[in-house]
């Protein structure tokens, strides 16, 4: 020791008091930091659940997290109507801020374990001693704590005296002392029961049609994903512009407002269009065979139209040079038009009105028109023609010789 003090004596008298000072900080700070290391790499977390019952849970089963052991379990305590199980994981292992704890059964003779769920993503985690479940009411752990929020944190199977005990529950609901106390369950199952004897085809059918109709919705999902796709777009512009949606019912509120108040005018008008129209339906109806032929003739008319497209055409073209012609051909001072048209050769072979028939004629009209002022099919063709209808050009008929 008085070694040690000599050694310790001549290193401050030798390097001096404040590197020796300094050389013990770095030491204290390494020793921290391996102490540090070795604490964090074995830290465990204590958690503690509260359940409604724990059968088949014993002190050193597993806890897991997503099927990975983490932990066990230390003790099981009853406490009142719930029991307190506490248990230790890896403090390493992250778990949610609002996990929860489940009982799970693998099978039916192994033992159950404890699961953690769901797995960590991101977020705030579980702190240590944290507490999940309902503690007993009265309890310290139980102040401040939300039923509500709490029973949702735990969760246990469902057991085989549970299903027998609902399966029991709902024989009595049905039986004599329940629903069926004055036979209205027996009615009921009995009238059904007439009600589809004999109707078995229909309802198969039925049900064939429903999943075809389902099987169809299936195909077409895409479909209507997009309909409800549109109807969201839809209803977030209606939200977007509630102001113009308010504009738009105000405006509709005026329009009937107004149609209100003229609400007899409308019914006057309405009366006359009823009557008019029992007025054309008993014109049509009395007139069918008259309004059948003017129809079948107009149908006529409108394919000459069409076979007479270009001539129309050069009508269009021409009528500007005609009435520019007959501009200069009119005479002011003696109110006569100047023209060098000769008449005079049909006129007095077939007179006015054989001129006027074979005009229609060389214009392929003698079929439609002609009968109506009395033309014969067989009826002379112009002068000159050698017997052929050699209609003139249409800037002849029109225009003439100015």
């Amino acid at each position: 020791m008085s070694r040690t003090g000599d050694a310790f004596g001549g290193l401050v008298r030798r390097f001096g008091a404040g590197v020796v000072a300094l050389v013990a900080v770095v030491v204290v700070v390494i020793v921290a930091v391996a102490v540090s290391v070795t604490t964090s790499g074995g830290k465990t977390y204590h958690l503690t659940a509260y359940f409604t019952r724990t059968v088949g849970l014993y002190s050193g089963n597993e806890v897991r997290i997503e099927g990975v052991k983490v932990g066990h379990i230390d003790s099981i305590t009853p406490e009142g109507t719930v029991v307190k199980v506490e248990m230790s994981y890896d403090g390493n292992i992250r778990v949610p801020l609002h996990a929860a704890a489940v009982v799970v059964e693998p099978s039916i003779v192994s033992d159950r374990y404890i699961q953690l769920t769901p797995g960590y993503v991101s977020g705030q985690t579980l702190p240590d001693n944290a507490v999940l479940g309902c503690p007993p009411a009265g309890s310290d752990a139980s102040s401040g704590t939300d039923s509500a929020t709490c029973a949702q944190q735990t969760a246990v199977p469902l057991e085989l005296d549970d299903i027998f005990g609902n399966i029991n529950s709902l024989d009595e609901a049905l039986g004599p002392n329940g629903a069926n106390k004055n036979g209205a369950l027996s009615d009921l199952i009995k009238i059904s029961a007439e009600n589809l004897k004999g109707n078995g085809k229909v309802f198969n059918a039925a049900f064939r049609n429903f999943a075809t109709a389902i099987s169809t919705l299936a195909g077409s999902r895409g479909d209507l994903f997009d309909t409800v796709s549109s109807l969201q777009k839809f209803t977030t512009t209606l939200a977007n512009d509630n102001g113009g949606v308010i504009a738009l019912n105000r405006n509709l509120a005026q329009v009937g407002s107004q149609l209100s108040s003229e609400r007899k005018d409308l019914g006057a008008a309405l009366g006359n269009l009823a009557t008019a129209l029992t007025s054309i339906q008993s014109f049509v109806s009395d007139n069918r065979a008259s309004l059948t032929t003017d129809i079948h003739g107009l149908a006529k008319v409108t394919d000459v139209l069409t076979k007479e497209k270009e001539a129309i055409t050069q009508v269009t073209d021409l009528a500007p040079l005609a009435l520019s012609n007959l501009s200069l051909a009119y005479d002011p001072a003696s109110q006569t038009l100047d023209t060098k048209a000769d008449l005079t050769e049909p006129l007095t072979k077939t007179g006015p009105s054989g001129a006027l028939c074979q005009l229609l004629s060389t214009m392929g009209l003698e079929t439609l028109v002609g009968p109506a002022i009395g033309c014969s099919p067989n009826q002379p063709v112009i002068p000159g023609s050698n017997g052929k209808r050699t209609p003139p050009t249409l800037a002849q008929l029109i225009v003439g010789n100015t």
